[in-house]
């Protein structure tokens, strides 16, 4: 008994050191001395640091602070805006010396980069450039909230310590990568936040409702976009990484609660081969500092496990591949303000201290490491850079006549990435079209990047993957590409950048319009025109007419506007068609008559009419959140196209009959009133179906598909040793390959396709089997259908001769399911085809030919 007010004060102390906010002593070196006109964090964040996650707008407002109070050393940049209107600001930071020559240190700092120029350039006194990148996932904020700290320290620290660094060093400092998940996930940590900490992992502070804070507002993961670069964050980051070419970037992140501090290096055998050698030989070396800084203070780390760097799509490995040196810092999440873990009670200024620790450990690693890294950054350039003319006629030479919008779009991406494209002249080839054939010289500094880009894997060290394992980007859009060799005559000129395709329209009609369906826009020029009221036909047979004199042949999937069909004016029609041509880079021809000289007529039954879409997503607990993004993104950004998002429970009260389109992704939808779903369907509704999806509805007997079973990757009657468990379970993960679907051309869900052989991106286990209604199964896996990247045996098997799409009738209705993900991350252009052909045409497909087996 007499211990027991022992007890009780030694656990109200406790309580005190977990509420007690964190003054800046308990982070900030104590051996320097801070400029006292220099605003400390508080000051304008109104608290202190980590003692609530700092929002968004009072972020910014800080590091302007900074600017105005320091503009000697500091510069602020707006690099745009998020999606959400937020602000992505960029500080460079650099001794007072240095700003006063900043362009004329930026642009000596590149010509490292450029074989012509980097061998006479001096580099004993020029300044390393590193990029400080913090909290690409919004909810791993103590990289954001750390971001105070450092920036802080930058500004505000004195002696001979801080001069020598800022002399020696120009710091590109982004204090958010992700600005609206950031907004999002600081709300949620903040508004649940007690007086008294709740420490239980379980209490609602520490786990998000759906979506949650990691994602950008399109519920996408930007540290995934570095290299496909789909979102304006991406955008926005490249345009400054490529200005300034830095020789380190850092990645803060955040992990499991359990865990401790990673620092890159890591797993060996899974770094990409096109990596050099000396890119992981550096790593290490900076890899010693970071270890040297948080032995210092107290904090347990590891390195070269569970991490790897192989996607150069994440913000750790992009500059693997550009001549930099990318960290990536994983530090244990307190995920609110402190919570209980297997090492004790994680608090969040402790992931602060951590990761501010880390950008300390990073300047002074380039500091003393700088010539070597600019040594590096040269050799990189240079040895990308071949001599003689049989280097200098290698080229990739791509481009698809029948899509000039996707073209486009992927010369947008390669323009981003520095790497030079040419137009081709004097050039032929049977599966190219020279006018919109474009060529890629091979022999270039970007090289190895080009190689990442249009080559495909097969070979691979290692079994297990942090992300995907293959992404050549040709494949992902769906365009004819070829590696060639090319005369130096045969380049044209070099672009410096590439417009949207402007369409045309070819003539004013009284009778009608057509226009085919291959333009990657016909969808979103399709939806215009129903928005705007016209009644519009879509073409179930080929046919050929004279336009003009000359013979025109329209495919299956071309789309007719009658005039005389019309509530509008004629003249009124004119004017929308061609607003339409114009603004989705399509070719729309007027005709004068209904008489074609080949196949259907224009007055056919075979022209069925197109319905307008309207469509919801269930979204909420259970969906893959990025895939429902993806969904989202294409329809609304790319489409024009609105669409309801439904919860379940929303879903399971309300009026279905106003929607004629449903979408279900990858997910579990166990709270999802499943014979609702299947009555909506029999009543004549169009169910898109999307991956694990599929294994849902197919249990409810929504589904007629069947999925296949998958061998044992061992034999159950041996015994194996313990520590190989991982390797082998790991094997079997789909972390993501590509795989060639055959594709049937006449079915309505191929439509606006040129090709027999469509390129699909796989990452899950839905193989479903064929069944025997022939006309079922539009888009099928052949007998050899990977194109690239890692599959296990047992895997590969079960992809062979499976479905990739198989369509079902449910009454009147029809159910498409699509084994795998055709938007996968927004890049993958070449399935968006699909997806919009289940929306449109989904409800013209044949009840009998969707008509499965009892």
């Amino acid at each position: 008994m007499l211990k027991r007010p022992g007890i009780f004060t030694a656990i109200l102390l406790l309580f005190i050191v977990v509420c007690r906010a964190q003054d800046l002593s308990y982070y900030l070196p104590d051996s320097i001395t801070y400029n006292p006109a220099i605003p400390k964090p508080k000051d304008i964040i109104y608290h202190e640091v980590g003692e609530w996650h700092v929002t968004h707008d009072r972020l910014v407002n800080y590091m302007k602070a900074l600017a105005a109070a320091a503009p000697e050393r500091i510069k602020l940049e707006t690099m745009g805006f998020t999606y959400e209107g937020r602000p992505q600001v960029l500080l460079i930071i650099t001794s007072p010396k240095n700003q006063q020559r900043l362009e004329e240190i930026r642009l000596q700092h590149i010509q490292l980069t450029d074989p012509n120029t980097s061998a006479s350039l001096n580099i004993d006194n020029m300044p390393i450039v590193v990029y400080i990148g913090h909290s690409i996932h919004g909810n791993e904020s103590s990289g954001a909230n750390a971001s105070l700290l450092s920036a802080y320290y930058l500004a505000a620290a004195q002696g001979k310590q801080i001069d020598e660094l800022l002399d020696n060093t120009v710091i590109l400092f982004d204090p958010s990568f992700n600005p609206d998940g950031l907004q999002r996930f600081s709300t949620w940590a903040n508004q649940h936040k007690s007086k008294n900490l709740v420490t239980d992992p379980n209490d609602r502070e520490f786990n998000e409702v759906w979506p949650g804070g990691r994602f950008n507002h399109y519920w996408f993961d930007l540290n995934r976009d570095w290299l496909p670069a789909v979102h304006i964050e991406s955008q926005n980051r490249l345009k400054w990484f490529h200005r300034w070419k830095p020789n380190i970037l850092t990645d803060h992140h955040e992990q499991g609660s359990n865990a401790s501090f990673f620092f890159q290096p890591g797993v060996p055998s899974r770094v990409n081969p096109l990596t050099p050698a000396k890119n992981q030989e550096l790593t290490d070396k900076l890899g010693k500092f970071h270890a040297a800084f948080l032995d210092r203070i107290g904090s347990l780390y590891f390195t070269k496990e569970n991490y790897d760097d192989f996607y150069y799509g994440k913000g750790s490995t992009y500059p693997d591949i550009n001549g930099a040196i990318g960290i990536l810092f994983e530090q244990a999440s307190s995920r609110g303000h402190a919570q209980e873990t297997a090492n004790g009670i994680l608090k969040f200024p402790f992931t602060i201290k951590n990761q501010f620790t880390a950008t300390l450990s990073t300047l002074e690693g380039a500091k003393v490491l700088r010539k070597e890294f600019l040594q590096w950054q040269r050799d990189f350039y240079a040895g990308a850079v071949s001599k003689g003319d049989a280097a200098s006629r290698q080229a990739y030479v791509f481009g698809d006549k029948n899509d000039k919008a996707k073209t486009c779009h992927f010369i947008q991406m390669l323009l981003q990435h520095q790497i030079e494209v040419n137009k081709i002249k004097g050039w032929k080839d049977a599966g190219f079209d020279s006018e919109a054939a474009y060529a890629v010289r091979m022999n270039q500094p970007q090289k190895l990047l080009i190689r990442t880009i249009f080559e495909t894997m097969h070979d691979y060290k290692d079994s297990l993957f942090y992300d995907i394992t293959s992404w050549s980007m040709p494949l992902a859009f769906g365009l004819p590409f070829k590696q060639v060799e090319l005369a130096a005559a045969n380049f044209g000129d070099k672009l410096e950048s590439i417009s949207f395709p402007i369409g045309e329209l070819t003539a004013k009609s009284e009778y009608g319009y057509l226009f085919e369906w291959d333009e990657f826009y016909t969808p979103r020029a399709l939806y215009e025109l129903q928005q705007e009221g016209l009644l519009v036909k879509v073409a179930t047979n080929p046919f050929e007419m004279a336009i003009n004199e000359t013979a025109v042949k329209f495919d299956y999937g071309t789309i007719m506007v009658p005039v005389k069909f019309q509530t509008l004016s004629s003249e009124k029609v004119f004017q929308i068609m061609k607003s339409v041509a114009e603004k989705n880079g399509i070719k729309i021809y007027g005709v004068q008559s209904g008489n074609t000289q080949v196949g259907i007529d224009l007055g056919s039954s075979k022209f069925i009419t197109v319905t307008k879409p309207s469509i919801a997503m269930i979204t909420g607990t259970g969906v893959n959140a990025t895939d429902a993004g993806e969904v989202w993104h294409l329809l609304d950004q790319r489409m024009n196209i609105p669409s309801t998002h439904l919860e379940p429970a929303i879903f399971n009260k309300a009026d279905l009959d106003r929607y004629n389109t449903l979408i279900l992704v990858s997910g579990t939808y166990a709270d999802l009133n499943a014979g609702k779903l299947k009555n909506w369907v029999q009543a004549g509704g169009v169910l898109i179906l999307m991956e694990e999806a599929i294994n849902w509805a197919s249990q409810n007997g929504i589904s007629s598909a069947t999925i296949k079973k998958i061998d044992p990757p061992v034999d159950s009657t041996k015994r194996l040793p313990y520590n190989i468990r991982e390797q082998i379970d790991g094997a079997q993960q789909m972390y993501g390959a590509i795989f060639g679907a055959d594709v049937d051309l006449t079915h309505p869900l191929a439509y606006g396709y040129n090709e027999k052989v469509v390129s699909l991106f796989k990452a899950n286990k839905v193989f479903m089997e064929k069944n025997r209604n022939p006309y079922a199964c539009p888009f099928y896996y052949g007998n050899n259908p990977l194109q690239s990247g890692w599959v296990s045996r047992e895997n590969g098997n079960a992809v062979k001769n499976s479905a990739a799409v198989l369509v079902n009738s449910v009454g009147s209705g029809k159910v498409i399911n699509i084994a795998d993900n055709p938007n996968f991350r927004a890049f993958w252009l070449g399935g968006m085809k699909l997806f919009m052909n289940a929306i449109f045409f989904g409800r013209i497909i044949d009840v009998q030919s969707a008509r499965t087996d009892d």
